[in-house]
């Protein structure tokens, strides 16, 4: 997508005056997706987790004021190996049978300097997995439809890439194969329902 639709903070006061509460999203049709990536002895692989639900209010004249909690079911994760995704799976990794759901929920959205998504923007917030809760930081993009007006908010795309270290989840399987930190991107496609 060309960063000439990348929303900024300026194209959107005009969408709403600065008092109206945050507009709610839905996940719109199947894309939208949590692909992490880890390294098995040097070698980076890919995996995907789909997003199972997602609860998304944004506030495009307040971007601050956005929030996020979402969920995925870790019981359909995937790697592009079998064994892999298994291990993945296991009681000494995600032990996605005893917690099939991971949760996201934000808690704090920080933009650039002068107030605008384009100049980069963090989305901070609670990472549930395993049933162990920790702090996540996520850098954040937001960008309008192709082709869409500037203030036509009702079809975004959002993603957010970030970094989690498994150990602090207690995801402590197979150490001495796969590296500790698992990068994480997160890309939905989603509709305004308000």
């Amino acid at each position: 997508m060309h960063r000439r639709h990348v929303l900024a903070l300026g194209l959107c006061a005009i969408a709403a005056p600065s008092w109206a509460a945050p507009t709610p999203y839905r996940l719109s049709g199947t894309a939208a997706t949590i692909t992490y990536t880890f390294t098995l002895e040097g070698t980076a692989l890919k995996g995907t987790v789909p997003i199972d639900r997602a609860d998304l209010r944004i506030a495009p004249n307040n971007l601050a004021a956005s929030t996020a909690d979402v969920t995925a079911d870790v019981r359909r994760a995937r790697t592009g190996l079998i064994f892999a995704t298994e291990a993945l799976k296991s009681r000494s990794v995600l032990a996605a049978e005893d917690f099939p759901l991971a949760r996201f929920q934000s808690t704090k959205v920080t933009l650039g300097a002068r107030g605008r998504i384009s100049e980069g923007a963090t989305v901070e917030g609670m990472l549930t997995l395993r049933g162990v809760t920790r702090p996540v930081r996520f850098d954040a993009q937001l960008f309008r439809a192709p082709g869409s007006a500037a203030d036509d908010l009702s079809a975004l795309r959002v993603i957010l890439n970030g970094s989690v270290n498994r150990t602090d989840f207690g995801a402590v399987g197979y150490a001495d194969l796969v590296a500790d930190t698992v990068a994480i991107e997160i890309d939905a496609n989603i509709q305004a329902t308000g």
